[in-house]
C-alpha cells in the first residue's frame, strides 16, 4: 500500500476514501484486469468455429504474458493460489469469476459439439477445463521465466493435439 499511495502521490486515508479498504480496490483491479487484459476472450468466444475459439484464446494469452511492462503471471492465478485466510471473499470472487468463464466456454463448445465439430463422446465442460488449465499453465510458465519463444511453442503444440473430428 505505500508504495502504490507513493506512486499515485496520495495518502492512504485518501486511497481508503476512493476505494474503501484493500478488499473494495482489489475487486476493483480485478474488474479493470478483466476489462483490459482479458478482452481478448470474449472476441475469441465469438470465432466460428471452436479450433478458432481455441487458438484466439491461447494466442491471446500469450500475446498478455509477452508484453514487456506488466509483470508475467495472471492476476485471478496467482490471487486465488495465494489469498490467505483472511481474504476468503477475494478467493470467493476469483472463483466466481473463473465460473463465469468456464460456463460461457462450455456453451461455447457445447454448440460446437451439436454442430458436429468435435469428436462424439468429447464432453464440452472437460474440453473447456483442458483449455483454462493450459492457459493458467502458460502464465505460471510465463511467471516462472518461460520464453516467448517457448510459450509459443506450447500454443503450436496445443494446436497440433486438438481434437477434430
Amino acid at each position: 500500500m505505500t508504495e502504490l499511495t507513493a506512486a499515485m502521490g496520495i495518502t492512504k486515508p485518501s486511497l481508503y476514501a476512493a476505494f474503501g479498504n484493500k478488499e473494495a480496490l482489489f475487486h476493483k483491479a480485478l474488474d479493470l484486469y478483466e476489462r483490459e487484459k482479458l478482452a481478448y476472450v470474449g472476441a475469441a468466444l465469438e470465432q466460428p468455429t471452436a479450433r478458432l475459439v481455441a487458438e484466439k484464446l491461447m494466442l491471446g494469452t500469450l500475446e498478455m504474458q509477452s508484453g514487456t511492462s506488466d509483470p508475467k503471471g495472471c492476476l485471478a492465478v496467482i490471487s486465488s493460489v495465494a489469498c490467505s485466510a483472511e481474504s476468503e471473499s477475494i478467493k470467493a470472487d476469483v472463483a466466481s469469476r473463473r465460473e463465469s468463464s468456464t460456463a460461457a466456454l462450455v456453451a461455447r463448445f457445447q454448440t460446437a459439439q451439436d454442430n458436429g465439430e468435435l469428436p462424439d463422446g468429447l464432453d464440452a465442460r472437460s474440453l473447456a477445463r483442458y483449455l483454462l488449465a493450459l492457459m493458467q499453465g502458460m502464465s505460471i510458465q510465463a511467471s516462472g521465466g518461460a520464453t516467448c519463444a517457448e510459450l509459443r511453442q506450447l500454443v503450436d503444440t496445443i494446436m497440433i493435439v486438438w481434437p477434430t473430428r
